[in-house]
């Protein structure tokens, strides 16, 4: 009986000891960002952070997944290696070029209005998007505001392409070109410890108003799991997730431009 006994246990023992090596590995799926819209997307030097992928890694964790965050040259790459399903997942605007090669969920995650940032010292006349044909813009590589700004404004010729925010706010600062369609959000938060910007200002009327949505690439594995993506996505907007992250994101970004400050000779 004793032996049995000890028996069973060290069963037992071996069972346990056993057991995480025997579990399976949670497939890896990777996600691709360009980390220059805070507090949606940032670099700290070190990681991505932000909303963005503090999403990606909620929703498809709760999938079953891993999380690989990849960054690339600039947000043109990202769209271009999730058409070709070398990443799963982006988080993007809906555009019906767009929808050739990525599925996007329905449920979206954050509502943005885009705005145009001038320099107050040589301001544009802006009333309607055809008035902008008479100005240099500048915008991001892969970027796009929708059918009417690409239609009236980008398909002119007038737009200037770069590849980083830097980049961009730096020729406004200089009055190399005279707008850049930004969302509000994002844009105020960049300018506001960005040398030079103090003639950088959003006008008040909106260029447009969109909605930011994780969007998968058709040749992914999670291409056929969009229902529960969208169903995962409800859950973390109604309980109020999305926005905690995003006002954690703020505070983060500027605490890390107080420190950054604050260790300069």
């Amino acid at each position: 009986m004793l032996r049995r006994a000890l028996a069973l246990c060290l069963s037992l023992c071996l069972i346990l000891l056993a057991g995480p090596t025997f579990a399976e590995p949670r497939p890896v799926l990777r996600y691709c960002d360009y980390p220059v819209y805070p507090p949606i997307s940032w670099s700290d030097g070190q990681q991505v952070r932000g909303l963005a992928p503090t999403l990606v890694r909620q929703v498809l964790g709760e999938l079953g997944y891993q999380v690989q965050v990849v960054v690339l040259g600039n947000w043109k790459r990202c769209l271009l290696d999730a058409a070709a399903g070398r990443v799963d997942v982006v988080l993007a605007y809906s555009t019906s070029q767009r929808q050739q090669d990525l599925l996007f969920s329905q449920v979206p995650v954050l509502r943005e209005e885009v705005a145009l940032f001038v320099n107050r010292r040589h301001l544009p006349r802006f009333t309607h998007l055809q008035d902008l044909r008479a100005y240099r813009g500048g915008l991001l590589f892969g970027e796009s505001y929708g059918q009417d700004f690409d239609r009236e404004v980008v398909q002119h010729g007038n737009i200037e392409w770069v590849s980083s925010s830097q980049q961009n706010f730096g020729k406004l600062i200089r009055q190399r070109i005279d707008f850049i369609p930004h969302e509000r959000r994002t844009g105020q938060l960049y300018i506001e410890q960005l040398p030079g910007a103090e003639d950088i200002i959003a006008l008040p009327q909106a260029v447009s108003v969109d909605y930011l949505r994780l969007a998968v690439s058709r040749h992914s594995p999670l291409a056929p799991r969009m229902a529960e993506i969208d169903a995962r996505l409800q859950q973390q907007v109604d309980s109020g997730a999305v926005q905690r992250w995003l006002a954690q994101s703020q505070d983060d970004y500027r605490a890390m431009l107080k420190a950054q400050r604050g260790t300069a000779p």
